[in-house]
């Protein structure tokens, strides 16, 4: 298989089991059904992942996901804070919306206890990139404070949305996430807004 068509079939795969998982519960959820809501088979599924539990580290290739079809949307009249505050709205609309509290809660517990790949902490993945960019850009243009580096203040940033994640899951979804975070998010970005 080709590379791009592998990433594809990889896509579908997550895709489905996530919209499933919402719809459905993760329990109630086959392996089967993931196969026939993607259109795969489960050859390809096996040859991806060892069993459904291995897809819940794969949330965060959905995450992923929405950042790519997020950025072509980003307004290049925003500065690079408002360009961040922007994507965290989105993703954090994404989840409340789709994806339950009980998953994401096993995923962070997944995290945990896992020894092998920790997919949230991979910053090869779209999201640490995208954030790497946008924080670099800022730097450049005056926007963002050039004494802490790109990758310390988006290590920063990703440790923040986390931990706003975690407390919604621990805190069993009380409160919007993204209205809350849309009050928490600017207040923590103005300390590295260049003054």
């Amino acid at each position: 298989m080709g590379t791009k068509k592998t990433k594809q079939t990889k896509k579908k795969i997550v895709s489905a089991a996530w919209k499933l998982f919402y719809e459905q519960g993760y329990d109630h959820t086959t392996v089967d059904d993931i196969v026939e809501e993607s259109g795969t088979s489960k050859g390809s599924f096996y040859h991806y992942f060892e069993g459904k539990d291995a897809l819940l580290s794969s949330l965060s290739f959905l995450f992923d996901e929405k950042y790519e079809e997020l950025m072509p949307t980003l307004d290049e009249k925003l500065d690079s804070i408002e360009k961040l505050l922007y994507l965290n709205r989105e993703l954090f609309g994404m989840i409340e919306n789709t994806v339950s509290l009980e998953l994401l809660a096993r995923l962070f517990s997944s995290q945990l206890i896992t020894k092998g790949e920790k997919h949230l902490m991979d910053h090869n993945r779209v999201y640490y990139r995208v954030l790497r960019s946008i924080i670099l850009q800022g730097q450049e243009k005056g926007e963002i404070r050039d004494d802490i580096t790109v990758n310390e203040i988006a290590k920063i940033y990703a440790m923040l949305e986390r931990g706003i994640m975690y407390d919604w899951c621990i805190c069993n979804g009380d409160y919007s996430l993204k209205n809350y975070a849309a009050g928490v998010m600017p207040i923590f970005l103005d300390a590295y807004r260049k003054k």
